[in-house]
């Protein structure tokens, strides 16, 4: 009976592992976009409530927690973009994707910080890649312009909403 408690505890401990995706420092991923970036500056916000419901109307997509960390991304003194860490739940855990915008509000890339789910739901570097790049008026709508994922739309769903609410943050409080 102990070695059957001992070899279920042992594998509900080491398959906790395969589920959980954490990609390199956001200053590792931020420096390879950005170049000349010397700092990356974490800050925290919390929306008020006229922010909190012109970031949701300007998403389209349900807004979850007024709490959220961001980045400045610095060259010497200058200011050269943004990131915006939003983590939403997938299916039963939670994804956080890293979204980073130049000064202007084009989004230049998003990356995977943490995925809670299995492995296979997560979406490959090829869909990812879309979201290089994108100019300030693109949808970012997934199944208009941003196509869906067959096995994993709940991924490709919380990652195109995320993008959407980071670039309302971007455009509602950030901006300057």
């Amino acid at each position: 009976m102990k070695k059957i408690f001992l070899t279920v505890l042992l594998g509900i401990v080491f398959s906790q592992g395969s589920f959980a995706k954490t990609n390199v420092s956001i200053e590792k991923v931020v420096k390879s976009s950005f170049p000349g970036v010397t700092s990356v500056d974490a800050k925290q916000l919390i929306l008020t409530k006229d922010q909190f419901v012109k970031v949701q109307k300007r998403a389209k997509t349900a807004v979850r927690t007024k709490i959220y960390r961001y980045y400045e991304f610095r060259s010497g003194s200058k200011l050269v973009g943004y990131g915006v860490l939003i983590s939403r739940k997938v299916r039963t855990k939670k994804a956080t994707i890293l979204y980073a915008f130049d000064k202007s509000g084009k989004l230049k890339f998003s990356e995977i910080m943490g995925f809670g789910e299995p492995p296979e739901f997560i979406p490959n570097k090829q869909w990812m890649a879309q979201f290089k790049e994108q100019p300030r008026s693109a949808a970012l709508t997934m199944g208009k312009d941003i196509p869906t994922i067959s096995g994993s739309t709940l991924s490709a769903r919380c990652i195109s909403d995320g993008a959407r609410i980071a670039r309302a943050i971007f455009g509602v409080v950030l901006k300057k």
